[in-house]
């Protein structure tokens, strides 16, 4: 059909259709399928489709395999949705009317329920009213209960098809009638039906706007200010006055009655009709009729939010504690018998009993709406505890899927569920662990921020055992074979900067993130901790903390003895260009990552060769030359030593791609200029948090202490050698002599405070996942971060030399002894040849380079 559809149609369709009169049961199905594809891709036109294959269709409908037909009926319902409305008439309508009668099987009464649903929707209301709601009728008085169960289930459709005052007079009968018929089925159908179809009922008669919009569409002519005027005008006496006042009255009440004519009185639907059966459901679900029990829970948030306008105070409250009894049903009978000896009807009550609380959590959003959340300590409080208690799976389950909503209708009230989060972190199911993660980052943004105690210092405070259920539910998850639990925990994981401190994230999860990037044996979850890992560092306050865990990313990862550690540090590198500015990782993890190269596992110099693109895009000329000329020395290396043929494929294919990429420059440019401010916004953030870091030292130094500790303290400090002070090889700069009065420098230091500050609370209150998102395109803000002189005291700067600007050109690196961290300094340093020679797998790998004559002669 798709390559010569009219060939097919004259030479092959007769033999098909010839052939499934005797196919068998695959056959009719595969049939079946094909006729629907043939459809969907169009491959022949609507016309052409309607002459060949819809006899075909119609012909099979009665098939005595079940599975057969209703494939055959789902083709024949898409087409009718194509079909033009004379065709619709003419070949299905019209012999329908012999399909639905009682002397036709059940099947095919079947048949013909669902396709009236279905044509409903495609012919005028005359037609409609004429043809195809008296066999509506006729089925829905069937004799089988199964061909007026289907019909039921169909009156929603032909509901939406017939508009208001038809679904009045025709449906809601019917609907009334089926409501109490004698099969179980029949009644289920008809109060789902009914449930869905609120919305029709409340029509515009019953809004209470609608006595304004009848007098400011005409009928009234005088409007809505001038009766208003008129109902409020005080009464006077005098003849005059009192015959003007009748003459208006007696046109406002002509108005109201053409609007309102006496054989069309105002209809309650709702109050008079729906929650009559509604009532009635529910008591007979609780004495006579069990079948109903599981859909009237389902739907029971839809039925109270679809009547919540004319319940009355008791009504109310009736409702209420009829979910109430449904949330804890079959709970009081739990231990009433041994779990060895259960009778076979208790246990599928039971299985009944957990269908219907699950429902219960299901809708338990919905009954804070209807309870208004500023009630719900008092309401519902106890009810969604044992919710969160139940001792079944599947209700713990679902109501861990609706906490993250439940959470967001209480808004400030959302302390008073904090426990049962923890209890549902402690969950001893998985499940129920997974479920809650989904929106784990949202909800603990809503429990860190809401109620009246927002400030980022208070955070913890208001959640004392989240970290310990936090790190529980890791340990869990890690314990198990579920594994992908465990990524998407690790991932949610990269909100917590935003809820807690960064000294809770150091000592808490950094080393836990930085064990399974090294010990895990599954490569997702090893990926997802690598990334989480970066987020915390890039979120880290403390100087120290952050060059320690770099130190350690370099040399357990990027120098490990282990091929995977080494494999798992070009993909931190790659997490590392994603969420730090080209600066920072220019700085540190740029020769650590070009040397790898050389490395003897040709693995790992593939994974390094598709990771070169991306590292290319991160230098900017002419500050980072010296880094470029490093990058093509070891393509070029490897062009001319690579051994492995697999490897030297794919450097070939990588040096072209090099090639074809263009290098971005200081200043901005018209095609980076979007990625130019997402980069400078990032170092602007860095460089705050690290004047944060020092501005809140010296604040804390500065508060309330003896002057005779602040002289010790910085004894302390001065006596500690480097090791003992700072992780091992950090480089440190030496502050020269302050040229600012005392009290200027106080100002200066109160308004760099005010300004962090006001950064803390826009950069740590954001939602997570504001890394991925571009950031807003503000105006370069240029920054030189002060320039350290030479002293004997080595302590600090206040910036870290590493979010230098780039056009600080002029500024000398500051290579730290050969155990240092790697680092560079854009533009200043000369080009540094890696090591030539590979180690072996067997030994960590430490990189090597060139002494600083700078620091040579300034020693």
């Amino acid at each position: 059909m798709r390559q010569n559809p009219s060939e097919t149609l004259r030479r092959v369709f007769p033999k098909v259709r010839e052939a499934l009169h005797v196919a068998g049961v695959e056959m009719q199905l595969t049939a079946a399928v094909s006729f629907l594809t043939i459809l969907q891709e169009e491959a022949v036109s609507i016309h052409a489709y309607a002459h060949s294959f819809l006899q075909v269709i119609l012909l099979h409908l009665e098939h005595r395999d079940a599975g057969v037909s209703n494939a055959w009926l789902e083709t024949l319902l898409s087409v009718i949705e194509v079909l033009p409305r004379e065709t619709l008439r003419h070949e299905i309508l019209n012999p329908l009317v012999s399909k639905a009668q009682l002397s036709q099987t059940v099947q095919s009464r079947l048949v013909s329920c669902k396709i009236l649903g279905k044509l409903t929707n495609k012919f005028d209301a005359h037609i409609i009213k004429r043809e195809i709601l008296p066999l509506v009728k006729s089925l829905c008085q069937d004799v089988e209960y199964e061909v007026r169960s289907c019909m039921c289930r169909q009156l929603e459709n032909i509901a939406q098809g017939i508009g208001t005052e038809l679904t009045k007079s025709v449906v809601l009968p019917e609907l009334i009638e089926l409501s109490r018929d004698e099969g179980s089925s029949v009644r289920l159908a008809a109060f789902e039906t009914l449930v869905n179809l609120l919305d029709v009922f409340d029509t515009e008669y019953r809004r209470p706007d609608t006595f304004r919009m009848f007098l400011e569409t005409g009928s009234f002519k005088g409007g809505w200010p001038q009766l208003a005027g008129f109902c409020q005008r005080p009464w006077r006496s005098g003849v005059e006055v009192g015959l003007q006042r009748e003459r208006e009255q007696k046109r406002l009440a002509c108005s109201i009655t053409s609007f309102f004519p006496k054989s069309n009185p105002i209809p309650d639907d709702r109050s008079q009709t729906i929650l009559p059966l509604v009532k009635s459901f529910c008591e007979k679900s609780f004495k006579a009729d069990e079948s109903i029990l599981i859909s009237l829970s389902f739907h029971l948030g839809k039925l109270c939010h679809g009547l919540y306008g004319i319940f009355t105070p008791d009504q109310h409250l009736r409702f209420l504690e009829f979910y109430k009894k449904l949330c804890t049903l079959g709970l009081q009978q739990e231990n009433g018998h041994n779990d060895n000896q259960i009778p076979p009807q208790i246990l599928e009550q039971e299985k009944k009993y957990i269908s219907v609380r699950k429902n219960c959590a299901y809708n338990f959003p919905a009954m804070i709406v209807f309870v208004d959340p500023k009630n719900f300590h008092l309401e519902l409080y106890p009810t969604f505890f044992c919710l969160c208690h139940d001792p079944e799976v599947p209700v713990r389950y679902t109501i861990a899927i609706c906490f993250y909503e439940v959470s967001k209708l209480l808004n400030s009230g959302v302390y008073l569920i904090h426990k049962e989060l923890i209890t549902l972190l402690q969950d001893e199911s998985l499940e129920v662990l997974d479920a809650l993660i989904d929106h784990l980052p949202e909800i603990l943004e809503l429990m860190s921020t809401g109620g009246e105690s927002s400030v980022q210092e208070n955070k913890l405070s208001s959640l004392p055992d989240l970290i310990p259920a936090l790190t529980a539910a890791e340990q869990r998850a890690a314990a198990s074979l579920k594994w992908r639990t465990h990524e998407k925990l690790l991932q949610k994981y990269a909100c917590l900067p935003h809820v807690i401190s960064s000294d809770q994230i150091y000592y808490r999860f950094l080393q836990r993130m930085f064990t399974i990037v090294m010990t895990n044996n599954v490569l997702p979850v090893q990926k997802a901790a690598s990334r989480t890992l970066c987020v915390f560092l890039r979120y880290n306050r403390k100087q120290e903390q952050r060059h320690e865990v770099i130190q350690k990313l370099i040399e357990q990862l990027g120098q490990g003895k282990s091929y995977w550690n080494r494999l798992r540090f070009l993909d931190t590198c790659e997490f590392i260009i994603e969420i730090f500015s080209k600066a920072f990782f220019c700085k540190y993890f740029f020769l650590p990552a070009i040397e790898l190269t050389h490395d003897p596992v040709a693995n790992v110099r593939m994974k390094l060769c598709y990771l070169l693109p991306k590292v290319k895009s991160t230098l900017k000329i002419p500050a980072d030359k010296h880094l470029l000329q490093q990058l093509e020395m070891c393509v070029r290396k490897l062009l001319c030593q690579e051994k492995d043929k697999d490897v030297l494929a794919i450097v070939k294919r990588t040096v072209l791609e090099l090639d074809r990429m263009e290098m971005s420059m200081d200043a901005f440019q018209k095609k980076f200029y979007e990625k130019d401010l997402v980069d400078q916004e990032k170092e602007r953030e860095e460089r705050l948090l690290l004047e944060m870091e020092q501005l809140e030292r010296e604040k804390q130094q500065n508060d309330g202490r003896p002057m005779s500790d602040k002289i010790f303290e910085k004894k302390r400090r001065d006596s500690k050698t480097p090791t003992q002070s700072l992780p091992k090889g950090i480089p440190v700069s030496v502050p020269g002599p302050s040229s600012v009065t005392p009290s200027t420098s106080k100002e200066i230091k109160k308004s760099k405070l005010v300004r962090s500050q006001s950064f803390n609370n826009q950069a740590f209150h954001a939602k997570y996942g504001s890394l991925e998102k571009c950031a807003s395109k503000s105006s370069a803000a240029g920054y030189t971060p002060p320039v350290s002189g030479l002293a004997k005291t080595s302590v600090l700067s206040v910036t870290d030399d590493s979010f230098r600007t780039r056009n600080a050109s002029s500024l000398p690196p500051s290579f730290s002894p050969p155990s240092s961290l790697p680092s560079t300094s854009r533009g200043t340093a000369p080009s540094v040849d890696p090591k030539g020679s590979a180690s072996k797998d067997s030994q960590p790998r430490k990189a090597t380079f060139p002494e600083n004559p700078i620091l040579k002669s300034t020693a």
